[in-house]
């Protein structure tokens, strides 16, 4: 150092900036004999000789330095969480009293724990984290949840003092960026990070009940299906009941053995007996050693209602399995059947129920709910090119559901050049015949996702449903087919036969536009009836015609069928929009203005007009994109038919913030290790306080003037060299 200034004081370095000088000075004399001295010409060599010592005294790399001693008081700031996940209740006290993290954060700033760092910094205690008010209009499209590294660069951004930063949390960070990249920017300011962790590392003893899974709707005197999951944080095997309860002493409960530290998914069921709507609770118990019995239970809301759904059945001959299907639809008394039995031979059939041919209007077709295809065709007497059209524009715009129940005469193979061929969900080969028989019994083995699928549940647990089906009555005919086709959901496959693409699937469902479609590769669901009556064989033909048109059934009203897709959306949702409106004469309507009104929970309103489309079914489609949780009320209206519906959406928010779970404080640790700092849990924070009065003084502020790198000392150097070769090329020198 030489007084304010700095070089380089490598050996080497000075030893080629003092021969760099010597040279010059030689060739400066050297030059003066060879061209004379005098005049301008002495001028030139003298100003190349100080461009060559001011070159040697940059290679020496000068640097000015200036010092300021820091005259103001140093600052620490202590961050605290206020997130969510504070809630949790898991700090252990001295007095063996349990608070949430939030509750010993607030004792802590109470108390004043900052008052010793008050006599030697300036304390600024801030919160981060923190869920907007509920009366607050929030930005509905921000994630409420935790971001560590957002308030570490906020406070290195805002306090030129910083001398250190204290910060209370329970680690768990969800939204932006790694805090470690904060942490880098404080390290190289030299501000170290003292970390309290807040909370327990492990899981303290608790049930809870995780999620919750139901239907938006239900009908009266019909079984609803409920998929719960339950978590175990006890070291010991809970034996408990699962409890759902809801208006009208709605009850149902199943009884479920929860592993030490294990989950549970199951399903409940339950009947209710009345109509209405409104919130159902699932719950558990509260076993005696829990911490957080606020997490015992979950809602979910639920309209009931009473409605017929309607059926048609069509088959080309009464065969056992057509007589028995339409014998469990007419007894069941949610359900409307109609018959068309072609019987090519003798005619069609005649009673009760029965059509004399298939429907040929839309409007006559457009109140069916399902469909059951039996052993029919395309001709020969029975369904025309122009049915299939129908029947395809109905499951798809519609949502309607088309059950296909193929049978040995193999009459479906011309459904293969129909409009229906797309919507088969499996691929067949009648090359090979139409069908296979043989003489002994061959039953349905249920695949993994068959186990505990709604149309397949003919027991109110996976385990009992598997061996339900394992004692069912078998069938000796099954259709010839291949495999499943691509977006198919198998249920159920042949026990033992198979080809290269593995077991022939013969219970397979698909969606098909905004309908469902179902296939059953056997005739003789009928024989599930032997030795236990309609008990299996009811209960199964009533969910499949439930499950298929429930989408269909979400909200209507006179005139007016409004459905939406996906049944339970979440905030920022993608929800497609369909709308059915019918004339006076029950003919569904293409002209006229159909227009959704979405008013959110906050009050705020959207306006969308659905765009008819192409087909025609006369369906009305928009899409809409909740950018709020909670419950939407929905207007549907055409004022040129005259047509309204009101109704409900219920949007949900995945929340980033939980309570119950462990402490994340490894990533508090890697804070405080990066930046210098320490790391403690709760019971070292007045420790902590200690440490951060013994940090050493700030090191003095210091700024460097770089000479050797400065632009304007380079260009300089440049301007001065440019001088010194035009006034040669002016004394007409080389």
């Amino acid at each position: 150092m030489i007084g304010n200034w700095e070089i380089n004081h490598a050996p080497w370095v000075i030893a080629v900036a003092v021969a760099f000088v010597i040279a010059s000075v030689w060739f400066f004399f050297r030059s003066l004999k060879r061209e004379g001295s005098g005049g301008r010409m002495t001028v030139l060599h003298v100003l190349r000789l100080i461009v060559a010592v001011l070159i040697a005294f940059t290679l020496l790399r000068p640097e000015r330095v200036v010092v300021k001693k820091r005259s103001e008081q140093p600052r620490v700031v202590v961050l605290y969480d206020a997130s969510g996940s504070m809630e949790t209740k898991d700090v252990l006290t001295g007095d063996k009293q349990t608070l949430s993290r939030a509750e010993w954060v607030k004792q802590q700033l109470a108390a004043k724990f900052s008052a010793p760092l008050e006599k030697q910094y300036q304390v600024s205690i801030e919160p981060f984290a923190q869920p907007p008010a509920d009366d607050a209009k929030a930005d509905v499209e921000t994630e409420v949840g935790t971001d560590l590294n957002a308030p570490l660069e906020r406070v290195l951004k805002q306090h030129g003092d910083l001398r250190a930063v204290l910060l209370l949390s329970d680690g768990d960070w969800n939204l932006g960026k790694s805090p470690v990249t904060a942490a880098t920017a404080l390290a190289q300011r030299e501000v170290p990070v003292f970390t309290i962790g807040v909370g327990s590392e492990t899981y303290l003893p608790d049930v809870e009940v995780q999620s919750v899974l139901a239907p938006t709707y239900g009908l009266v005197n019909e079984r609803i299906s409920v998929m719960f999951t339950v978590q175990n944080h006890l070291p010991r095997e809970v034996k408990t009941t699962v409890t759902v309860q809801g208006p009208g002493d709605v009850k149902g409960t199943k009884a479920i053995v929860l592993p030490p530290m294990g989950q549970v998914q199951d399903t409940l069921v339950f009947t209710p007996v009345t109509e209405g709507e409104g919130d159902f609770t699932v719950r558990v118990p509260v076993e005696r050693e829990e911490v957080f019995p606020a997490n015992n239970e979950r809602a979910f809301h639920l309209a009931v209602r009473k409605e017929t759904l309607k059926v048609l059945v069509v088959d080309s001959q009464p065969r056992w399995e057509f007589r028995y299907l339409r014998n469990a639809l007419l007894r069941d008394p949610g359900v409307a059947v109609n018959t068309v039995l072609y019987h090519p031979a003798i005619g069609p059939g005649e009673g009760t129920g029965y059509l004399k041919e298939f429907p040929a209007k839309r409007e006559d077709l457009q109140g069916y709910d399902v469909i059951f295809l039996g052993d029919v065709g395309i001709g020969g007497g029975m369904l025309t090119a122009e049915n299939a059209t129908m029947i395809k524009g109905l499951v798809e715009q519609q949502a309607s559901g088309l059950v296909f129940l193929p049978g040995a005469l193999g009459r479906q193979k011309s459904l293969a050049d129909s409009a229906l061929a797309d919507l088969i969900p499996v691929e067949t080969d009648y090359g090979k015949g139409s069908g296979f028989a043989s003489g002994a019994e061959t039953r349905l083995e249920l695949t993994f996702r068959g186990r505990d699928h709604w149309l397949t549940m003919l027991a109110t647990d996976p385990a009992a449903n598997q061996a339900v089906w394992r004692g069912l009555p078998g069938f000796y005919w099954y259709a010839p087919v291949v495999k499943a086709k691509p977006g198919a959901e198998v249920l159920a496959v042949h026990e033992a036969a198979r080809n290269q693409s593995g077991r022939l699937p013969l219970l397979v469902t698909r969606a098909a536009g905004n309908g469902k479609v179902l296939f059953m590769g056997t005739d003789s669901a009928w024989r599930w009836r032997r030795g236990v009556e309609d008990t299996y064989h009811y209960r199964f033909w009533g969910q499949v015609v439930r499950w298929m048109a429930h989408q269909r059934h979400l909200s209507q009203d006179e005139g007016v069928r409004f459905f939406y897709s996906p049944e339970t959306p979440k905030r920022g949702d993608k929800v497609r929009l369909n709308a059915t409106i019918l004339d006076k004469l029950g003919i569904p309507i293409s002209e006229g203005k159909v227009v959704v009104t979405l008013t959110a929970p906050s009050g705020t309103g959207e306006t969308i007009e659905l765009v008819p489309e192409n087909g025609e079914w006369a369906m009305h489609a928009g899409q809409f994109v909740p950018r709020e949780g909670g419950k939407y009320e929905v207007e549907v209206k055409c004022d040129s038919a005259g047509r309204r519906l009101k109704t409900q959406l219920v949007v949900t928010v995945p929340s980033l913030e939980k309570t119950g779970l462990p402490a994340k404080l490894d990533v508090l640790r890697e804070i405080a290790a990066l930046t210098a700092g320490k790391s403690g849990g709760s019971a070292d924070l007045a420790q902590m306080v200690s440490g951060l009065t013994l940090l050493p003084e700030r090191k003095p502020e210091e700024t460097r003037f770089r000479l050797w790198c400065d632009p304007w000392w380079c260009g300089a150097l440049l301007g001065l060299l440019t001088i010194y070769w035009v006034g040669r090329k002016m004394g007409g020198l080389t």
